[in-house]
């Protein structure tokens, strides 16, 4: 969770970061870092698969999107996705295969590989031609 608390000092308001790794990779507990980073209880943060997005709010709101049982891209709208995206927080989405069209152009990528029980690897990087907007 240091890497992603550290991590966290480089995401601006209207950053968007991708979480994709197989089920039990540790997207969730990365998330939990990345909150702790921004100085929030990571205590809060579970999963949203039931409710497809939870907010931690702080100095900037965070959405934590999970992705997982989203049967259809087209789902997505009935959450004003663009608001979240777009605002003025930082978007957090797990299963980001499952975007579809509504995949964002400019993001940050973090992949989670399992190496054993107790161990990953993750890699951080900005696969998009330019840096993640910065904030308004």
């Amino acid at each position: 969770m240091l890497c992603a608390g550290r991590f966290a000092g480089q995401l601006k308001a209207g950053d968007i970061v991708l979480l994709k790794g197989d089920l039990g990779a540790g997207k969730t507990t990365f998330v939990k870092g990345l909150v702790g980073g921004f100085k929030l209880s990571s205590k809060k943060v579970n999963s949203p698969t039931f409710v497809l997005m939870n907010c931690y709010e702080g100095k900037l709101p965070i959405y934590h999107f999970d992705l997982y049982r989203l049967e259809n891209p087209k789902a997505l709208e009935t959450v004003d996705f663009d608001d979240y995206f777009y605002g003025d927080g930082i978007s957090l989405i797990e299963w980001p295969e499952r975007l579809g069209e509504h995949a964002p152009k400019e993001y940050y990528l973090v992949q989670f590989q399992h190496l054993g029980e107790h161990r990953r690897k993750i890699c951080i990087s900005c696969p998009s031609k330019h840096r993640p907007r910065s904030s308004r």
